[in-house]
């Protein structure tokens, strides 16, 4: 049973009782801090993936996965028209409260509207789970475009994680896809239920797209093996 662990950080922060950041870790790795402030960063503070990402939104925007609503708020200021959603009952409260106009409690496969940008930052592909479920996800994404529009989405190639010291991999290649994770988070001492989450190098997210007749062009690579793609029709 989902605590929306993270909607009550966000709340949390929002409403001035910030004392601790949320505790992120992985079936790969060890702990590690998630800075709740950086959930409400600025443009400015914003990594340039992120920031071209939102440079290159045009027209009617759909924000999938909108959290604390830093990117939702900076393209309403900018005079878009944006829905924001999120599965987080306490981060779509907490986007409303910072004055995004249109926030909606709402997992991705329930949108129904059409749109000429979709975003999804932040390991946009984490959303799809499972390696299995990317077509899925990717045929309904498709089926929100207007014509013309567009899907910027970013992810990682997390097989760094895998190497040796002698920078060999210890990828079991019978096992699932290394970007299928199992992704754990606490705060104040509270544990969520365990989730997946999933990290695509860019030739898997590639091929799946063509797969269900999309269009996959990279636009640009982060800084430490991320990207940022433009899906089109």
């Amino acid at each position: 049973m989902n605590k929306d662990i993270f909607g009550k950080a966000l709340l949390d922060y929002q409403d001035n009782n910030y004392s601790e950041d949320i505790i992120t870790w992985t079936n790969i790795s060890d702990e590690d801090e998630l800075p709740i402030p950086y959930l409400f960063r600025s443009y400015a503070e914003m990594p340039k993936l992120e920031q071209k990402a939102l440079q290159l939104a045009k027209g009617k925007i759909l924000d999938v996965g909108c959290g604390a609503g830093s990117h939702s708020l900076w393209l309403q200021d900018k005079g878009f028209n944006i829905k924001a959603i999120d599965s987080s009952k306490g981060a779509i409260e907490v986007c409303t409260k910072r004055g995004v106009s249109k926030a909606e409690l709402k997992a991705l496969l329930d949108e129904t509207e059409t749109f000429d940008t979709i975003l999804l930052l932040m390991n946009g592909t984490g959303i799809f789970q499972e390696i299995i479920q990317v077509s899925k996800y990717l045929k309904h994404l498709k089926s929100l475009l207007n014509t013309n529009g567009q899907i910027l989405i970013d992810s990682s190639d997390i097989s760094y994680m895998y190497e040796d010291d002698d920078g060999g991999l210890w990828i079991d290649i019978n096992s699932h896809y290394p970007g299928e994770l199992d992704y754990f988070l606490s705060y104040k001492g509270e544990q969520e239920a365990p989730m997946k989450w999933l990290y695509l190098d860019f030739d898997t997210l590639k091929t799946a797209c063509q797969s269900v007749g999309l269009q996959c062009e990279k636009i640009m690579d982060g800084e430490h093996f991320d990207y940022l793609a433009k899906l089109t029709q």
